[in-house]
């Protein structure tokens, strides 16, 4: 069978493409003046067994990767915390497996169709069930997830709850070859006008979304409680409020909600976050490509197509699964509202602006299950990849901190206006009202002295009021456009902005930026502007891609330690690439034991303070171990010693090699970097949360099995994970617990 993938829906990883024409400064042009006063993570460590779940098997012994990188730093740092890893590394495998440390135990606690109740039947897994039943089944594609202790009446929050609790997961897409349905999608690609089936839509729109069930402990792990009346799903189709500063604007008036009060569904969620008043966030990413826009740009104004540029809302394509044609007698806006195109007498009568009502953090109350998920516009609008909280204090503002993960995007902090009360702290979503819905939005700017400004997105700001390239309307139209206010403002450009997480030791913020293709090449980033590596990766004997491949993690400490502060001071924490690279690739000396490529899912633990968690999503070191998640135990920002990197030409430029001074951090003991788990073939590790003793770990399993090429043929399937044998492989959620009882991974 010919790949659905290519025939049907050619699938380009929409945060490989970049939308940003500004003239800002790049991160790596910033980055070149910066590496000489910076740290980097490093160490070596002994590699040794791992114990497996899945359809093979890791057996113990070394790792076939047996170049090991000399460690040659001058002294040891077990972390700011104190803490040592207690878990022997697990090594790097292309096995249909999950991997994870001798004395632990990896289960499935949901996978793909999984049923939320009593009422909806065991999945098939062969593309037979009922759409309809999809608004009760787990989603596909899960990613970032929270755990939230359940009291003792089982209505509402009890943070210390490790036995029973309410787990919300993100569901991105649903899977593009079409493993739900019996022989893949009806074709969608975006030449076509043919009308698809409203079956086959309804179940990929109740594949997005968010699951809300409660699990229990039972025995050693963990169960869905599926008779609980507090689970339920959250899809593409489901009533959404629309509050905050773009609430009623004239930008948010569609069909479905003539005062641009509302919207339905929420699509591409992928990283999330949580509030301290015990509400679930999640964050739509890549959501312009869903719109169908067969339209000639002159039917719209000239600051609609500027803002559809630079979102990426073309007028060339049919949307990523073309949900918008079930077929034209359709009258209802459970199909149509995906056409962004002028098709009424007034945006009243049609869906023009809907996809101005995506793009947002959307706020669910998980003890709640007849409230309506608010989309909180005052935080801006981009492609969210994460939304994460810096500890409150009482008195003080709430902070935030956001990535827009696409290549060359920015990241972002909200602040409220309103200061923190611990009343609040079990309110639900009427304290979301209360701190989400006023307050200022900034963008970072990265200075090459090490230090870094927030810069305000308002129109009190006068770049924003000025701009030239877009005439904001209002504080409404910043934050619906707030990639072209973070234009306005001279934000720095980074490479692929992803999940963040607060070291709730000292307070200092990370963020991972996963890769940039683009960096290096004569079109977009020449050398001289390069952040300290830009290369040829080698994936086998082929030279597969150029740029920033193997990315790497930034941190920056608030001024006076302040998270509503202004400016802040940074450095660089660690970059990713394989243990046999060059030196001047390798810049921070990773092992066989510890190496890995493009970070991605990143996450502090809050019961044990100073321990990391790093997930990969990477497609440059496949040929060599599957995707993977570490642990960390950080040193301090600043700490590191100065070395020379040489930098070999991008061979698509002209120019000359570049030597760039470089700090890189101090020997690290084995506490301090170890890889932890590795998964199946094809998958991303995604998604982390744990329960508020330590004792268990929730992981999520993406798109195991991509790269297939038939739905029908198991024998083209590159996965057949959790099930095995000749199943179609499904994304799950897996919880992981030690098998003595103690806390993970110390």
């Amino acid at each position: 069978m010919s790949d659905l993938r290519t025939v049907n829906h050619p699938v380009v990883d929409p945060d490989d493409i970049g939308y940003n024409t500004s003239n800002n400064p790049s991160f790596e042009q910033i980055l070149e003046a910066r590496m000489t006063r910076r740290g980097l993570l490093r160490g070596s460590f002994a590699l040794m067994a791992a114990s497996v779940l899945g359809v093979g098997l890791t057996g113990c012994g070394n790792d076939s990767d047996t170049t090991a990188t000399t460690d040659t730093g001058t002294g040891t740092n077990t972390g700011t915390s104190g803490l040592t890893l207690s878990f022997n590394p697990v090594a790097k495998s292309i096995a249909d497996a999950l991997s994870v440390p001798a004395g632990y135990t990896a289960t499935v606690l949901m996978a793909v169709g999984d049923p939320i109740n009593n009422s909806t039947s065991t999945y098939s897994n062969v593309g037979t069930d009922d759409a309809a039943s999809f608004q009760f089944r787990f989603g596909d594609h899960a990613d970032g997830m929270h755990y939230f202790g359940l009291n003792a009446a089982g209505t509402g929050l009890d943070y210390s709850n490790a036995t029973r609790g309410v787990l919300c997961t993100n569901h991105e897409v649903s899977e593009d070859l079409g493993f739900m349905h019996a022989a893949g999608p009806t074709e969608y690609g975006s030449a076509s006008t043919a009308a698809r089936p409203t079956t086959e839509i309804d179940k990929e729109v109740a594949l997005h979304g968010v699951t809300v069930v409660e699990i229990a402990k039972s025995g050693t792990t963990y169960q869905v409680n599926r008779a609980s009346t507090l689970n339920r799903r959250i899809t593409a189709a489901t009533e959404m409020e629309l509050t905050g500063l773009a609430r009623s604007s004239d930008l948010m008036v569609t069909a479905h909600s003539t005062a641009g009060t509302n919207t339905r569904g929420t699509i591409n969620n992928c990283g999330n976050g949580y509030t301290p008043w015990g509400t679930y966030l999640t964050c739509e990413e890549n959501w312009a490509g869903y719109f169908y826009r067969r339209e000639d740009n002159a039917v719209r104004t000239a600051k609609e197509v500027t803002a559809f540029a630079r979102y990426g809302i073309k007028n060339d394509t049919s949307g990523r699964y073309n949900w918008s044609r079930p077929g034209i007698t359709d009258t209802t806006d459970l199909y149509r509202r995906w056409n962004a195109g002028v098709t009424g007498a007034s945006a009243a009568a049609d869906f023009r602006n809907v996809a101005n009502t995506f793009g947002w953090i959307v706020e669910i109350d998980p003890f709640n299950p007849t409230s309506i998920p608010k989309k909180r516009t005052t935080m801006g609008r981009f492609a969210h990849e994460a939304c994460f909280p810096a500890k409150p204090v009482a008195g003080k503002p709430v902070v935030f901190y956001m990535g827009d993960d696409s290549q060359n995007e920015y990241v972002y902090k909200f602040v409220s206006d309103a200061v923190w009360s611990a009343s609040d702290a079990n309110a639900g979503a009427s304290a979301g009202d209360k701190y989400l819905n006023a307050g200022k939005l900034y963008v970072a700017k990265f200075n090459a002295d090490g230090t870094g400004t927030w810069e305000l997105l308002s129109m009190s700001n006068s770049k924003v009021a000025s701009y030239t390239t877009y005439s904001f309307s209002g504080e409404a139209d910043v934050v619906i456009n707030a990639r072209l206010a973070a234009d306005a403002v001279g934000a720095t450009k980074m490479d692929r902005p992803e999940w963040g997480a607060i070291n709730p030791v000292n307070g200092e913020v990370y963020l991972t930026l996963t890769n940039n293709s683009s960096r290096g090449s004569a079109a977009n980033r020449a050398l001289d502007a390069a952040n300290p590596r830009y290369y040829t990766d080698q994936k086998g004997t082929t030279s597969t891609s150029q740029g920033n491949v193997n990315g790497h993690i930034i941190r920056w400490k608030e001024t006076g330690g302040d998270h509503t502060a202004t400016t802040f001071n940074w450095d660089i924490y660690l970059f990713g690439a394989q243990a046999d690279a060059d030196s001047n690739i390798n810049i921070s000396g990773l092992t066989i034991e510890n190496d890995f490529s493009s970070p991605d899912g990143l996450w502090f633990s809050q019961v044990t303070p100073g321990l990391l968690w790093v997930q990969t999503d990477d497609g440059a070191y496949t040929d060599v171990t599957n995707c993977m998640m570490l642990a960390a135990l950080p040193s301090t920002m600043g700490d590191g010693n100065t070395v020379n990197v040489v930098n070999k030409a991008v061979p698509s430029n002209t120019n000359a090699d570049q030597t760039v001074a470089t700090r890189v951090g101090s020997k690290a003991s084995n506490t301090s970097l170890r890889r932890f788990l590795v998964g199946p073939k094809g998958c991303e590790i995604t998604g982390i949360t744990e329960t508020p003793d330590g004792k268990a770990i929730f992981v999520n399993i993406q798109h195991p099995g991509e790269g297939s090429k038939s739905v029908t043929d198991p024998t083209q399937f590159t996965s057949h994970w959790p099930k095995g044998g000749s199943a179609r492989p499904q994304s799950a959620t897996v919880v992981i617990t030690r098998n003595d009882g103690g806390k993970v991974a110390v």
